[in-house]
């Protein structure tokens, strides 16, 4: 282990990235410029011959159903891939699961850098609204994958190339309507390279929508600046980008069976009753935060062989939800009992605001080699998070003796984290290549202060993991590929995990066989997986006090499944892309509290793990300019916990999406004009794709006896809607 780490720090000197091939070219065209961008994550991507697990989606893809869904949506046909939204049409808080794999273990990181919130490890892409509209390319890496920057890929790992830079100078309007008053309006441009040299690109936008569930409104907003300088050698950009969402809660769900058959889009979030006995909804039950990220990059090619490459990155997170919460306990805010009319008074009605306040900062450098026989990388990552978390009182109906925005509880957590690698891709002959990665991690987290539950949090942990990864490809002839490998990954526990009283860090072994099929018309990647989890963090299927889910350890569990992708073009203007994902997905002698007692369950589904997802996208052109797209996603039924019950059982879905995209060009002072649609769930289908299940203990219906009562709650999703838009493009 030693040597290990003296030899992966002695190549971690080398400043750096993975090399491209067009940086061996001389001549300023806009394919070497958009090559030269696509270093940026060579380090972290893997090319079509790679022995991992991989889908790619580029620009021109994105772009057809780009008019206001958060990215987990422009992901939902991808394999093994199943996507929600709180508000229920794709706008607001929306999640992605992979191969069963929530959002928190979903590794993802944007130009090389994490973006998954280092305490909780979840991804908000609420907070980078319309980042669709500022994304060149994005790889996913199903299973661990190759070696990333940030926790490690238990389910997937997703990795964004933000625009390249533009060769020619360009400017966009788009504006998109749709249901629910949702709207969506953005500006692009570029100047293309002044000087042949120097770039400055940017866009602005704005989402609203008022959700298809009653009062999950989104008020959304973002901003991308780039400058860019780019030689025969060299490319250096400086990015500013970020966003601000309001949105109202939504995050309840709904537990009453009466609602959810004839009321299904009601929520509770916001529902007090006043003194008159009266039901209301306040009216600013919403989350406020805004994140703002500053990013400088830059490659270097010294020869033919050589190359580096260079990232800093600082982010900025500053924001709260607000609550109105009834009936609640002085001694929960630090307030002192008081005596109005003789009577003592102790409990009130307040509004109160929880406050994330938090920096994170990154290095990133990596070193690229390459000849004809060997591609070697080798670098190092840096990061260091610090974050508040507070609450205030903003308003009481009895305020003792508080002032305004008093704190009633304060914590800090701070996460260090270093990375090494080495990776390396050798050719034995013309058919055979053999593939090998070495990373170790290591890292802290401390925390001080107490939490939202009053209780005292002090920690300080710190793990050092060895993550090696090895495979091979064989190449039969120019048609039949073969691969396997061997992922070894760990996890250290979120903060929830942590306040859960979890502080076992999470192993996997992740085994793939892939063949991979390629002639004229047709192309299918077929792979089989075995991912053997120890200590694996499942979703408990409850929820915390702020809509979090919660975890808890399975011990062992595994995944079992077989994942198979197509592109086959039926006729010269039809084509049809089907993917299919079974599985078979366990905790292995599950151990849970039924009845006051602690009882095993043998082998039992793991949460949120369909055994059949299935997609497709039909596609037709008649003309160059006219494309229609049916889209298809079938999702088997999953349980919401770990015990097979059947209360916590989801039902299958089968829902339809019509896409439809006209170009318009040759017009007089304007390149083209695209119009697009978007019609979702075509079929009307009543469907619900996420929910929350919970167990607890009564003993009062029958004294001196314990017997477990379950519950659920469900996210209704939204019946037919639409989108349409049109982008002019100067």
């Amino acid at each position: 282990m030693k040597k290990l780490l003296i030899s992966a720090a002695f190549t971690a000197i080398f400043i750096t990235s993975n090399a491209q091939e067009a940086l061996q070219e001389k001549a300023q065209d806009s394919s070497k410029i958009e090559s030269l961008d696509e270093v940026l994550v060579q380090a972290i991507r893997v090319n079509a011959d790679s022995p991992i697990t991989h889908s790619n989606l580029d620009k021109e893809e994105l772009e057809n159903r780009n008019l206001g869904q958060d990215i987990p949506y422009m992901l939902s046909y991808m394999p093994s891939v199943v996507t929600t939204s709180d508000a229920g049409a794709g706008v607001g808080y929306t999640y992605i699961r992979v191969r069963g794999s929530d959002a928190s273990r979903v590794n993802v990181t944007l130009n090389g850098i994490p973006y998954n919130d280092s305490e909780s490890q979840g991804t908000f892409w609420v907070n980078l609204p319309d980042f669709t509209s500022s994304v060149q390319s994005l790889q996913l890496q199903r299973g661990v994958g190759t070696s990333t920057n940030g926790s490690g890929a238990f389910g997937a790992s997703l990795n964004l190339l933000s625009d390249a830079v533009s060769n020619e100078a360009y400017g966009e309007i788009s504006n998109s309507f749709g249901s629910y008053n949702t709207r969506k309006h953005n500006v692009k441009f570029s100047t293309g390279l002044l000087s042949e040299h120097f770039e400055l690109a940017g866009r602005l936008s704005t989402i609203k929508s008022d959700g298809y569930i009653d009062r999950a409104s989104s008020d959304l907003k973002s901003y991308f600046l780039q400058g860019a300088f780019v030689d025969d050698n060299t490319l250096l950009k400086a990015l500013v980008f970020g966003g601000k969402n309001i949105t109202y809660q939504s995050w309840n769900g709904l537990e009453d069976p009466e609602k959810l058959e004839n009321d299904r889009t009601f929520n509770t979030a916001g529902m007090y009753t006043d003194a008159d006995g009266n039901v209301q909804f306040y009216d600013n039950e919403i989350d406020d935060y805004a994140q703002d990220h500053y990013q400088l990059l830059w490659n270097q090619r010294f020869d033919n062989n050589w190359s580096t490459n260079l990232s800093f990155n600082y982010t900025r997170g500053l924001g709260y939800f607000e609550q109105y919460k009834e009936d609640q306990k002085f001694t929960t805010y630090g307030f002192e009992p008081i005596q109005i009319g003789g009577d003592t008074i102790n409990r009130t009605d307040v509004i109160r605001r929880r406050w994330l306040d938090n920096h994170f900062y990154a290095v990133n450098a990596n070193v690229n080699y390459k000849n004809n026989k060997i591609d070697f990388t080798g670098g190092a990552f840096y990061s260091y998070y610090t974050g508040d978390h507070y609450g205030e009182v903003i308003w009481a109906r009895y305020a003792s003796t508080s002032e305004i925005r008093d704190r009633y509880y304060d914590s800090n957590g701070e996460k260090s984290e270093f990375t090494v690698f080495s990776k390396a891709t050798y050719r034995l002959n013309d058919k055979l290549s053999v593939f090998g990665d070495l990373q170790g991690r290591f890292l802290n987290y401390n925390t001080t202060g107490i939490t939202s539950d009053l209780v005292l949090m002090e920690i300080d942990e710190d793990y050092a993991f060895f993550n090696p990864k090895a495979g091979l490809t064989y190449m039969l002839n120019s048609g039949n590929q073969f691969y396997f490998s061997y992922g070894k990954a760990h996890r250290e526990p979120s903060r929830n995990d942590y306040e859960q009283g979890i502080i076992t860090p999470e192993k996997l072994d992740d085994f793939e066989l892939g063949w991979r099929f390629a002639s004229a018309k047709t192309k299918v990647n077929t792979n089989l997986f075995y991912m053997h989890y120890k200590d694996q963090l499942v979703l408990s299927g409850e929820l915390n006090d702020v809509g979090a889910a919660l975890r808890t350890s399975s011990g062992k569990s595994y995944r079992l499944g077989l994942e198979v992708d197509a592109e086959i073009q039926l006729f010269k203007n039809l084509r049809t892309l089907p993917n299919i994902a079974l599985s078979t997905n366990k905790n292995v002698d599950f151990v849970t509290s039924l009845n006051g007692e602690l009882v095993n369950l043998g082998n039992t589904n793991i949460s949120f793990s369909p055994s059949v997802v299935a997609g497709n996208m039909l596609e037709y052109s008649p003309t160059t300019k006219l494309q229609f797209g049916l889209l298809t996603k079938f999702v088997g039924e999953q349980y919401m916990g770990n015990i097979d019950s059947e209360a916590s059982k989801l039902d299958s879905y089968f829902i339809n999406d019509l896409n439809i995209v006209y170009t318009l060009d040759n017009l007089p002072w304007i390149k083209e004009i695209v119009f697009s649609g978007l019609v979702n769930n075509i079929f009307n289908v009543n469907y619900i794709s996420n929910g929350y299940f919970y167990t607890w203990d009564d003993d009062f219906s029958n004294p001196g006896t314990v017997t477990t009562v379950e519950g659920a709650g469900y996210y209704p999703q939204a019946t037919i809607n639409f989108l349409v838009g049109a982008t002019i493009k100067f």
